[in-house]
């Protein structure tokens, strides 16, 4: 592992030499930095490299930050905000023994007879309102994309650590269930976002010229769901 100073930045990065011409630098999605020097590379011509590189690594950085929830701890007590899309409602726990969750007004309300269950209640409504919110806009979104002939195998709604949404090799798209407490806006992007993948695999110049094409606004609703979901 070696690391440079960039302004007030610190960049860390993995250093591996190979049998290549040229040295290349990778930001992974989980924002670690890997760098493949050719064997004959010196130490300073690879920092050199990596300096000079280092606005667009901070920006890929920037970029994969934006797919990381983080959203704090929740105690799933009464008078707690939770949000749900984009909105901030007060939790109110209502002793019941008809377990449901009711959004009624400025509040969520948890009807149980055990306090205990809040979370695993208030989990599987956001589980179904996702459900329900997110598969009409991606049938909206891919309908955009028919000129490119493309279409998703499978839309899997699903709770994910570390990323807002995924599109795999396969064609697969993964949205996390956790956005369903974003704008709706803010979902719209990330489903675009994947779906651009099903066309440029990478984040190359022709992906995001391909979503500003269809979401023009999207560099809006990626700063909107980094602020929210906070």
């Amino acid at each position: 592992m070696e690391s440079i100073e960039f302004g007030s930045k610190i960049i860390n990065f993995k250093l591996e030499y190979k049998e290549r011409k040229t040295l290349g630098i990778t930001v992974h999605v989980d924002r670690t930095v890997s760098v493949k020097a050719p064997i004959d590379a010196s130490i300073s011509q690879v920092f050199e490299k990596v300096k000079k590189r280092a606005p667009w690594i901070i920006k890929q950085q920037s970029f994969f930050l934006s797919f990381e929830p983080r959203t704090p701890a929740r105690k799933y007590i009464g008078g707690e905000t939770h949000l749900y899309l984009g909105r901030q409602y007060r939790l109110k726990i209502i002793d019941s023994t008809n377990e449901k969750v009711v959004l009624k007004g400025a509040f969520l309300e948890v009807h149980t007879k055990d306090k205990t269950n809040a979370k695993e209640l208030l989990s599987i409504w956001y589980h179904n309102k996702a459900k329900m919110h997110f598969y009409p806009l991606c049938k909206k979104w891919i309908a955009k994309f028919e000129k490119h002939k493309v279409t998703p195998k499978a839309i899997k709604i699903q709770e994910m650590t570390n990323r807002w949404g995924s599109c795999t090799p396969k064609g697969k798209v993964i949205l996390n269930t956790e956005l369903i407490h974003a704008p709706k806006q803010c979902i719209e992007y990330v489903i675009v976002h994947e779906l651009c993948h099903l066309v440029h695999h990478n984040h190359s110049q022709a992906f995001f010229k391909l979503q500003s094409s269809i979401f023009p606004d999207w560099k809006v609703w990626k700063e909107k769901l980094e602020r929210v979901m906070v």
